[in-house]
């Protein structure tokens, strides 16, 4: 079972930014970010395919958050800017051996990572 640990979660006013970053102990195609609110049903953020050379957005954060991953460190990281108090929510890491055309569903993933607070607030 590959392993993602997060980091980079805080707290933050409204217009700022933050980068969040995972680390995966092992390869994998598909890395995507999910968020849940409390009370709510998880969400996904964002997702990319390595082979597929492909990044997809949800329209929430469209524009204003950017996915990329390092993988000669085995590292993804998102990039928040313009953060909103909508945006508040513990944002997990999630992997998948291979990309499915289900993506946005996180019941497709089956490795997570234990979650980072982001919190947007005056």
């Amino acid at each position: 079972q590959v392993q993602l640990t997060e980091s980079g979660g805080g707290l933050v006013q409204p217009g700022g930014s933050l980068r969040l970053s995972c680390v995966v102990s092992a390869s994998r195609d598909t890395m995507a970010w999910f968020r849940q609110a409390p009370g709510k049903e998880r969400e996904f953020v964002a997702a990319n395919s390595w082979a597929r050379r492909t990044t997809y957005y949800s329209d929430s954060v469209k524009g204003r958050f950017t996915m990329s991953r390092d993988n000669a460190k085995n590292t993804v990281y998102l990039q928040m800017n313009s953060l909103k108090p909508d945006d508040t929510a513990v944002y997990y890491c999630a992997a998948r051996m291979n990309w499915h055309v289900t993506y946005r569903d996180y019941r497709v993933y089956n490795s997570w990572g234990q979650g980072t607070q982001v919190t947007v607030s005056a």
